[in-house]
């Protein structure tokens, strides 16, 4: 498999670059997600499928709204009605030069309260990689920043949760906690800004 990660804002491209330092199988560059040739790309999306802001926007103009719809529909009708944070879908594009989209949820709705503080973007990128790596058609896939956005995480943070999901779906660096207190460590360090307790 082989990862470009992909976005038009230099302070996340800055980021990966630090972050993913050394692997030889991922590309960064500063660039527009829809302009590339590639398997898949994946789309930040929401848990119910709407694609009309920011990337996902973009992603409706370039291969069409009807791909927003089949979404929708295919949303409707899994078990829970909704693409949860964690979860990810893939579908066919129809498109020659990106044949799949891989849509990964980074909110339940679109929103910005305390997107920043949490490791939604780990949740989200964990997710995409399961998908993609088991499917079989794909060997190349584009990533975009995750959380950045309307979320306003900041980029460093989001890159660094992208990378412990690398690390842990393809590197297979999972983890072995051996108390409630290791977990909760690990979960504070993917996300330094977050609550644990109020």
């Amino acid at each position: 498999m082989h990862y470009l990660l992909i976005d038009k804002n230099p302070g996340m491209v800055s980021a990966w670059e630090t972050a993913f330092s050394g692997e030889s199988n991922v590309r960064v560059l500063e660039g527009d997600l829809t302009n590339v040739d590639c398997d898949a790309i994946v789309s930040p999306a929401n848990s119910f499928g709407f694609m009309d802001g920011g990337v996902d926007n973009a992603i409706s103009l370039r291969l069409g709204w009807d791909l927003q719809f089949e979404l929708q529909r295919k949303i409707k009708e899994s078990p829970e009605g909704e693409l949860l944070v964690g979860n990810a879908m893939i579908l066919e594009t129809g498109d020659k030069t990106i044949p799949y989209l891989v849509s990964a949820p980074t909110m339940r709705v679109p929103m910005n309260f305390n997107i920043s503080r949490s490791i939604n973007a780990y949740l989200a990128m964990k997710a995409a990689l399961i998908k993609v790596i088991a499917h079989p058609d794909i060997e190349y896939v584009a990533i975009p920043g995750f959380c950045t956005g309307l979320g306003k995480m900041k980029h460093s943070i989001a890159a660094g949760q992208m990378y412990q999901a690398f690390k842990e779906i393809v590197l297979n660096e999972k983890q072995d906690f051996q108390d409630f207190g290791e977990a909760q460590k690990y979960h504070y360090r993917i996300n330094p800004e977050g609550m644990i307790f109020d």
